[in-house]
């Protein structure tokens, strides 16, 4: 991942929107963007765990559909995104250490966009996968917290 300041500015007004988020104090990650495609990385530990000893599926889906997500807003420079449906996949197990999300957009069809991402750990060994349908909501980005253009 890059630490360089994003160039392009809607993507850099994405990454800002993206960090203030305040979901991020409780599971905090890193953001890249690049058009039609997005990258998260966040490191885990026993924080995030459920009663067995893993890393909660819900910290899967996090990541999952905000790289979908974040993927598709690249190609929307108007409107806040929403999503509409998002299908995840649970592959293996992670009980900790630094994993990687990659978002990309498959397909764009006027108001909607479909993307997917896949989750792998620090060895390249995918722990899960999604896809999405994001639509182009009624929300000016400018009007959305942390966007700034």
């Amino acid at each position: 991942m890059d630490p360089r300041p994003n160039p392009y500015p809607h993507l850099a007004a994405l990454e800002a929107m993206y960090r203030a988020g305040p979901i991020h104090a409780l599971i905090p990650s890193r953001l890249a963007l690049a058009d039609g495609r997005a990258c998260i990385e966040a490191d885990l530990c026993d924080r995030y765990h459920h009663a067995a000893g893993a890393v909660h599926g819900a910290v899967y889906f996090k990541l999952l559909d905000e790289a979908a997500f974040f993927a598709a807003a690249t190609l929307e420079q108007r409107f806040f995104l929403q999503t509409a449906s998002f299908t995840t996949y649970f592959t293996r197990p992670v009980v900790d250490g630094c994993v990687r999300t990659q978002g990309r957009v498959l397909s764009r069809n006027g108001n909607q966009f479909v993307a997917e991402a896949i989750i792998e750990d620090e060895k390249g060994e995918e722990l899960g996968r999604g896809s999405g349908l994001f639509l182009r909501s009624a929300v000016p980005l400018g009007k959305v917290d942390g966007y700034r253009a």
